[in-house]
């Protein structure tokens, strides 16, 4: 390991050089893509907006290039990795090349998917750069999983971000979409090059801001419902609704009904919904929702699996 630079920050060369003193070798099982310009993650940190009183967690912090920005910033940093060579390391390169900060450093070894807590003051911002192959499951299950999680910034593929971001009826609008907007107010906020990469990917990247709801989308119906009804919608999304959604009602006439009374078309299709739509379509087919139900909509009410796709 190089000796800590004025900055702090890493660089192509001490990215390299701790990749090979490791014996790391970025994967594509992995979705490993590690940033080597410094430049562009204090960028990061910048339209994350990280204050001083923010305590970040971090998925995927790699070799730690993004973890020394927000250190930078930020009061507290807790970083979640699940490679284990990456994970062994990153703590001593935080103390080699931040030891005023290192006690505000905390690394959790695990599935970001599996972790449903962290170490010290409950997080207020996620900012990551996210593995391409698992960003959107990343990003929801974190948001769920930590309430307490007011901003996030994250770089995904150029392709997730304009569907996490797209407003209904795009042409890319879909279950990302619709799901991220349950729990906040979307928008893409820039693009990154590839050449900032090591290695350098096939495909371009870019940034997307969420900023959670300041009150929970209002509806009788649970997440689990709606989220039900937005993968059915989405699972057919060339049919009318009429016909995406009678598998989850029961039978075309059914879901008709829960879309009439949701005042919603039976002839539109998913992708011309708001979250809102959708949630008064789960409230429809609730027992909670209206008084008289079809036996299908009451176990419509009732998926048994839930997607993040």
């Amino acid at each position: 390991m190089s000796s800590p630079l004025p900055d702090a920050l890493l660089g192509p060369a001490d990215i390299r050089e701790l990749a090979a003193a490791l014996g790391v070798r970025p994967t594509k099982q992995r979705g490993q893509n590690f940033v080597i310009d410094a430049n562009t993650v204090r960028r990061i940190v910048r339209t994350a907006e990280v204050r001083p009183d923010d305590v970040v967690v971090e998925v995927g912090p790699g070799l730690g290039s993004l973890t020394l920005a927000l250190l930078e910033a930020a009061d507290r940093v807790t970083a979640v990795e699940i490679d284990d060579v990456l994970a062994g390391a990153l703590p001593a390169t935080v103390t080699a090349r931040m030891p005023a900060r290192a006690d505000r450093f905390a690394l959790v070894h695990s599935d970001a998917m599996h972790v449903t807590e962290l170490p010290g003051p409950p997080p207020t911002a996620l900012v990551a750069n996210l593995p391409y192959n698992v960003a959107v499951p990343v990003l929801l299950h974190m948001l769920d999983t930590f309430p307490s999680i007011e901003r996030t910034l994250v770089m995904v593929q150029a392709e997730v971000a304009d569907r996490l971001a797209a407003p209904p009826g795009s042409k890319v609008y879909g279950v990302p979409s619709v799901k991220a907007n349950w729990y906040a107010d979307v928008k893409r906020a820039g693009s990154i090059g590839r050449t900032v990469f090591w290695p350098a990917p096939n495909v371009d990247s870019g940034l997307v801001s969420l900023v959670r709801r300041a009150e929970p989308l209002k509806t009788t119906a649970s997440k689990r419902e709606v989220f039900a009804v937005v993968d059915a919608a989405f699972a057919q999304r060339r049919k009318t609704l009429r016909a995406a959604l009678a598998g989850w009602a029961g039978s075309a006439a059914a879901a008709e009904t829960a879309l009439v009374a949701a005042g919603v078309s039976p002839q539109a299709r998913g992708e011309s919904l708001t979250v809102e739509e959708f949630a008064r379509i789960a409230e429809a087919a609730s027992p909670r929702g209206t008084e008289h139900q079809t036996p299908a909509a009451r176990r419509a009410a009732s998926p048994t699996e839930e997607s993040g796709k």
